[in-house]
């Protein structure tokens, strides 16, 4: 018998402050039987951080092709790629290629990203955008996570501030080229 995917219901109120961004966010989230809490953590603050109306989630694990996170423009041209985690040298290459621009979230540590994304020749590196998140943010984010869950996200000069209940985690969001974490400098 299959298992079958955990549905999340997220509640942002989203205040980036450095983009001027301010919106509320109801998300339906689907995990996947294989999925970590972690991924899903990556993948909800993706979306809001990187926060566009059009911008919605890869149709999951199942579907290897998809991005974790996508927008189209109106002809149906592949926006924006999110990936999550340590996407393959090969996909950040393919997805490069694809969409106008490349966003990975991850929360690995800086020598595993450069062992994996340096086997070979990744189109337009210098453009794809490298998002890393504080390990200790995501974690303790990812024990809390329940099947409905209410955030206050909140960016100013590039700090992270995620409220749920009475507690609150923040981290500095790193953010550099693809190109920049290969050369160790971002």
């Amino acid at each position: 018998m299959a298992l079958s995917a955990t549905l999340h219901h997220f509640l942002i109120e989203l205040s980036n402050i450095d983009a001027s961004v301010y919106e509320s966010l109801e998300l339906r989230v689907a995990r996947h039987p294989s999925e970590d809490a972690s991924r899903v953590v990556i993948r909800v603050l993706a979306r809001a951080i990187e926060h566009e109306a059009q911008m919605e989630f890869g149709r999951g694990l199942a579907e290897a092709e998809d991005p974790a996170l996508w927008s189209r423009t109106d002809t149906g041209e592949v926006k924006t790629w999110i990936d999550v985690g340590i996407p393959s040298a090969d996909r950040l290459h393919r997805a490069s290629k694809r969409a106008d621009r490349v966003v990975v979230f991850t929360h690995k540590r800086h020598a595993v990203l450069q062992q994996a994304w340096s086997s070979r020749q990744i189109h337009r590196a210098s453009s794809i955008d490298v998002v890393q998140l504080e390990p200790s943010l995501v974690d303790t984010l990812a024990e809390s996570l329940d099947r409905n869950v209410s955030w206050y996200v909140t960016i100013n000069e590039g700090q992270l501030s995620v409220a749920f209940g009475e507690e609150s985690v923040d981290a500095q969001l790193v953010r550099g080229s693809l190109s920049e974490f290969l050369a160790g400098t971002p």
